[in-house]
């Protein structure tokens, strides 16, 4: 998970300041070291860490406490304010020209992920309505054009390319016009890397740069390299000038150093992210929603908009409805993993709530995938109308009534205390999530329950 081990230290330099009335010097530097010590451990520029720890200690100490908020609070406010300045203050989204066709080139090093990138900001062009074409400009790669061609017919997508042509920069000059005359408004291209920078790569670039005069230049970097990606993306930026930056691998790099400190030393923001290598795991990067997940405020925006795309509005209400029950039943649970399960991973969606940090073990026993979710749903439709519609698994504290479920349900009697402990630690998810909106309604983005 991104900055998990970012955020579990955050959260423990937060704990510190806990019954403070007001903020002195010397509470709000003990906190700091750690958050310090946090961010160096997690790869963060040593210069963006200290310049990040001056502004936050600057504002924080003596402060008053804000009028419904604790001490920790105003400085979890603070940081969060700070952190979300770190990532790139606001969202940063790709240029689209008023005369098509829009043209998008994807640059960066070997192994970072440029072609699946190409692929996946293509599906999602699809999404909005365009009609992308993928051009594939790297010749040197072996199977690189493949891999394109296979994509892009997993998508239903052209992919333009120019058999026994070595010539980078013709094949994309020639796509501009191919892609005017077959209708299609976003060219997307994909060019050659290297294991390293050197000048025959810049040099080919630049020429395609020259060649197309592209609206978007997206360099695309790994994020799972730390510091190496921020130097990369300075040398690119220093010989090609690029617009923004797409990261992969990001839900692999539980540190998260190299998303912090891209945009203070380069000056260039993360427009997309990677979170998985399915086609549609590409996300529109962020800042002040990444800020709060750090900060284990959860992310409420991008779980309305995974509901959104999973379902119709009926079945959003719905959702809301049941979140916003206090008597939360077996039923309730089921119906929830149905549709949570239809958003994606259900671990990665549950982990955007509000104060679910504190969870993390439970959480990460977690597993709702093939033969868990299909046990969890067997014992559940099992259970008598009665069972099912309790919010007291206490209900079924009776061995008969456990042994009788597991019969039903081709389960065992552990599977069911099992299910009754999962059941338990959701309902105290959901009654976290809605505490802590309560208590940070100043400074947390209101939830839909």
């Amino acid at each position: 998970m991104p900055f998990e081990s970012l955020s579990e230290r955050f959260q423990a330099a937060f704990k510190k300041l806990r019954g403070k009335g007001k903020l002195s010097e010397e509470d709000v530097s003990e906190a700091l070291k750690e958050m310090r010590r946090a961010l160096l451990e997690a790869d963060v520029n040593f210069n963006v860490t200290k310049d990040f720890i001056k502004r936050i200690k600057e504002k924080a100490v003596g402060e008053e406490v804000f009028s419904s908020l604790n001490a920790s609070q105003t400085v979890i406010k603070i940081v969060r304010d700070e952190l979300t300045e770190l990532l790139g203050s606001t969202q940063s989204r790709i240029t689209i020209s008023s005369r098509p066709p829009t043209i998008v080139m994807l640059a960066g090093l070997q192994g970072a992920g440029k072609t699946t990138t190409a692929a996946k900001l293509a599906k999602k062009f699809v999404s909005q309505g365009k009609h992308p074409l993928l051009v594939a400009c790297d010749v040197y790669r072996p199977a690189a054009i493949e891999q394109l061609q296979v994509l892009g017919g997993d998508l239903g997508l052209p992919v333009y390319t120019e058999e026994g042509s070595a010539d980078a920069v013709a094949i994309a000059q020639h796509a501009v016009p191919y892609a005017t005359s077959h209708l299609r408004d976003v060219v997307i291209i994909d060019t050659a890397g290297r294991l390293h920078i050197d000048e025959t790569l810049m040099d080919e670039l630049v020429r395609i740069k020259e060649a197309v005069h592209p609206h978007e230049i997206l360099l695309v970097v790994d994020a799972m390299t730390g510091q190496d990606a921020v130097t990369a993306a300075s040398a690119f930026d220093g010989a090609l000038g690029i617009d923004g930056l797409v990261m992969t691998k990001l839900d692999g790099d539980a540190r998260g150093g190299a998303a912090l400190s891209i945009k203070a030393v380069t000056g260039k923001p993360i427009k997309f992210i990677g979170v998985s290598e399915k086609m549609d795991g590409l996300e529109e990067f962020h800042p002040n929603r990444y800020a709060s997940r750090i900060l284990d405020l959860g992310d409420v925006e991008t779980i309305i908009e995974k509901a959104q795309a999973a379902f119709d509005e009926e079945a959003v209400a719905d959702m809301q409805k049941v979140m916003r029950n206090s008597a939360f039943t077996f039923d309730d649970f089921l119906k929830q993993l149905q549709m949570i399960k239809k958003m994606g991973n259900l671990g990665g969606i549950l982990s955007l709530i509000p104060g679910i940090g504190k969870y993390k073990k439970e959480l990460d026993k977690v597993d709702m995938d093939g033969k868990e979710f299909k046990r969890i749903e067997a014992i559940i439709t099992s259970m008598t109308i009665k069972e099912r519609m309790s919010a007291n698994p206490k209900l079924l504290i009776k061995d008969s009534r456990k042994r009788r479920i597991a019969n039903g349900s081709g389960t065992r009697v552990q599977d069911v205390n099992r299910l009754l402990k999962q059941f338990t630690e959701f309902q105290k998810m959901m009654k976290q999530a809605q505490k802590s909106q309560k208590k940070g309604r100043r400074f947390m983005p209101k939830l839909p329950f």
